[in-house]
């Protein structure tokens, strides 16, 4: 037996988790494999937002995505000594069949893509923002572009995809660093949402013409007065709303049918394995971009197992900029 050190909730989450709401169980493993089983062991553990949206029971393991060595194999598509990244949730050591595995990434790893970005640039998040922006708000040349949370692990990257794409880009976050680190990769003009007294102002002085395209990763009020602010026939993915996932209330924001409706906005909501068969070119191009340098990785990385959810807790409150990952 291999043992394992596996994180749960204590208890039920309420408002914004605490670090006395996570607990870690150790446990065995069996090592005999049965055929097409492989055993990985974590080597970076990824933090996001979804995980406090789907917010598992506590009986569940915490879910999440992790890279991981494989240390023994009974499956040729992933022999011992891969890397791999997989939904393996907050855990070191596990044993699967492969079915929570999206992809190998040992060749993605380069000079210019440390092991991190499996988790960030080359995993889920840049994956989010590619399909997401592309697939669905179908930017062209000129486009003005706007994206909530732009100082985020997937906002950061939308706004990097679009000036490839020749847009106009704009955005908000949460503090004067994350204002700042947009501004350095690219943003054309953007706003602290926290410290604005008026947001639609806010918003029609960066994008005073309209906005062709939304990327909204908050949700909330403030995404309603981006809305308010698009131009005809506007285009908006629906990515996240993490400002409202520690709500304890059910949360209140402006209509917006009538400009959906008056406008003839195209919004459309999604999650990223709907598309999975468009993972090869994304990843294509996305490694293509940060080998170019026109695509930058941004990490807030943090040391240690036991301090995953510290991390977790960082990221849900805005201390990271761009993606937040754990390094065990």
């Amino acid at each position: 037996m291999v043992k394992s050190r596996v994180y749960y909730k204590s208890q039920e989450f309420h408002g914004l988790p605490k670090l006395s709401d996570f607990k870690v169980v150790e446990q065995e493993v069996d090592e005999e494999l049965q055929d097409d089983e492989i055993m990985t062991e974590a080597v970076v553990i990824s933090v996001d937002p979804f995980i406090r949206a789907y917010n598992v029971p506590v009986a569940d393991p915490i879910i999440g995505f992790q890279t991981a060595k494989v240390l023994k194999s009974k499956c040729k598509k992933y022999p011992v000594g891969s890397l791999v990244l997989q939904t393996g949730g907050w855990q070191t050591v596990r044993k699967s069949k492969g079915d929570t595995i999206w992809y190998k990434v040992d060749e993605l790893l380069s000079d210019k893509v440390p092991l991190t970005a499996t988790v960030g640039a080359l995993g889920m998040p840049g994956l989010t923002a590619y399909i997401g922006f592309l697939k669905i708000c179908k930017p062209k040349p000129g486009d003005t572009v706007m994206i909530n949370g732009c100082g985020g692990a997937v906002g950061n990257i939308v706004g990097q995809i679009a000036k490839i794409k020749g847009c106009k880009v704009v955005g908000c976050c949460g503090s004067d660093k994350k204002v700042e680190f947009a501004k350095s990769i690219g943003f054309d003009a953007v706003f602290n949402y926290k410290t604005a007294k008026s947001w639609k102002d806010e918003i029609a002085k960066i994008a005073p013409d309209g906005i062709d395209c939304f990327f909204d990763n908050v949700g909330g009020q403030l995404s309603s007065d981006i809305l308010g602010a698009m131009k005809m026939y506007g285009r908006i993915a629906a990515c996240g709303s993490i400002s409202t996932y520690n709500d304890t209330e059910v949360s209140k924001a402006s209509v917006v049918q009538y400009n959906v409706v008056f406008k003839q906005l195209t919004m459309q909501g999604f999650i990223v394995t709907q598309f999975k068969d468009d993972f090869p070119a994304a990843l294509k191009d996305l490694g293509q971009w940060i080998q170019e340098g026109k695509l930058k990785i941004q990490e807030t990385v943090t040391e240690g197992f036991e301090n995953i959810p510290q991390a977790f807790i960082g990221m849900l409150t805005g201390k990271n900029i761009g993606k937040a990952v754990v390094k065990l």
